[in-house]
């Protein structure tokens, strides 16, 4: 009985170590949580504010509910600058930057993955070896390209250099090397050609993987900086997040209206909540496909 007693004992605390754990694991997580959206919740109360109001404190904290609620931000945000044109430059350069890249990593994957030639796997690892270089050291060499071609403050310059891509290539390239050969030599028996294989065989059963390559390019384009800032000088060909900046340089002398600024934060944020929110899955996705060994 004692041993009986002393088991069951051993049990329930270890049961309450285990309900301790996971309450010590949610409430770290919950903070975490709460620590990374307050900043994002400051925002949105910001662009709900006029410039008078934005900095003022109440006895205890700062006024995170806006009274009265300032929604003239979002309509006035769209005339203090062409933000419309910021706007219609970046979809534009999303789509044709994701579209491009999606191909070209495509195609190249299926080289790599499927085609025999000489020297293939070297020249992947060699391909693959220029993701280790960062981006700014090649900054320079790229933009003194783009001035030999006179394609500085154009959509040329934003679109070419983008398309290319040695990480979209390698992601595909795992996948493509999953799919069974089976369906690839039932085709060439059928009569089909390299490109009638890729088409119609290694396209269709690819969608999760382009899908996921099709999310990363868009969301890294969608934020990008320090390129369209080199490569634009007129206001007709900036990006949102140039288009952003736009709004410091207006107030130079000035305090910036931080209500209109983060009215047009949250507005430029729209399209990237919605991809995520409706496109988790594929993040997920992603992570298990750049982990295949092939």
């Amino acid at each position: 009985m004692r041993e009986e007693a002393s088991l069951a004992k051993k049990v329930r605390i270890s049961k309450n170590r285990k309900a301790l754990k996971k309450v010590l694991i949610y409430a770290f997580l919950t903070l975490g949580g709460v620590t990374m959206i307050l900043p994002f919740l400051w925002m949105i109360s910001t662009s709900l504010k006029s410039f008078n109001s934005v900095f003022i404190f109440n006895i205890s904290a700062v006024q995170w509910i806006p009274h009265p609620i300032y929604w003239k931000n979002y309509i006035d945000v769209w005339k203090v600058v062409p933000f419309a044109r910021f706007y219609l430059n970046s979809i534009f350069v999303c789509v044709c930057v994701t579209f491009g890249q999606v191909a070209t990593s495509a195609l190249a994957a299926y080289a790599f993955a499927r085609l025999r030639f000489p020297g293939r796997d070297k020249l992947f690892f060699a391909y693959l070896a220029t993701m280790m270089i960062p981006g700014s050291v090649t900054m320079v060499p790229v933009f003194t390209m783009m001035s030999m071609f006179g394609w500085i403050d154009s959509y040329k310059a934003l679109i070419i250099p983008a398309i290319f891509s040695a990480y979209g290539t390698f992601l595909l390239r795992q996948f493509f090397m999953t799919l069974p050969r089976d369906l690839e030599d039932a085709a060439k028996i059928d009569g089909c050609s390299l490109w009638g294989i890729f088409w119609k065989v290694i396209l269709p059963l690819s969608h999760t993987a382009l899908a996921t390559l099709t999310i990363f390019v868009s969301l890294g384009n969608w934020v990008s900086f320090m390129w369209p800032l080199l490569v634009t000088n007129s206001i007709e060909k900036k990006t949102l997040p140039i288009g952003l900046a736009y709004f410091q340089e207006l107030y130079q002398y000035a305090q910036p209206d931080w209500g209109l600024l983060m009215a047009g934060s949250l507005v430029t944020m729209v399209p990237i909540i919605i991809v995520f929110l409706f496109n988790q899955r594929f993040f997920i996705e992603g992570i298990k496909l750049t982990g295949m060994k092939g």
